[in-house]
């Protein structure tokens, strides 16, 4: 995972092929938890309580701002499902995986 934490987002415009299946499923086991699925990458975290599902939240957004790449939250009462793509591409970029392992870090 520290792969991933030492680097930051780069900007995407499009223009750039998504990484291959068989890259995303090598580089899967650098997040711990996040899994592939219909051209995503996706996690869900339990929480205690609804507050500390609210802060994370707000963590994961955090991290979205800094590196300017930004996931769909779907939240519930005690659990929150992030998916990372790269919208301008329509696939998985580094840039879902470094986000992914920062994300993860906010646990550790």
């Amino acid at each position: 995972m520290s792969q991933w934490l030492e680097k930051k987002c780069e900007a995407c415009e499009g223009g750039v092929e998504p990484l291959s299946e068989e890259i995303i499923n090598d580089f899967l086991s650098t997040v711990p938890g996040w899994e592939y699925k219909e051209l995503r990458l996706s996690q869900k975290f339990d929480f205690k309580n609804h507050y500390e599902a609210i802060s994370f939240v707000n963590a994961v957004a955090w991290i979205s701002h800094t590196e300017n790449h930004h996931p769909i939250m779907e939240v519930g009462f005690r659990d929150v499902t992030i998916f990372y793509w790269t919208h301008a591409i329509d696939g998985i970029s580094d840039n879902d995986f470094i986000c992914a392992a920062k994300v993860n870090q906010l646990l550790n």
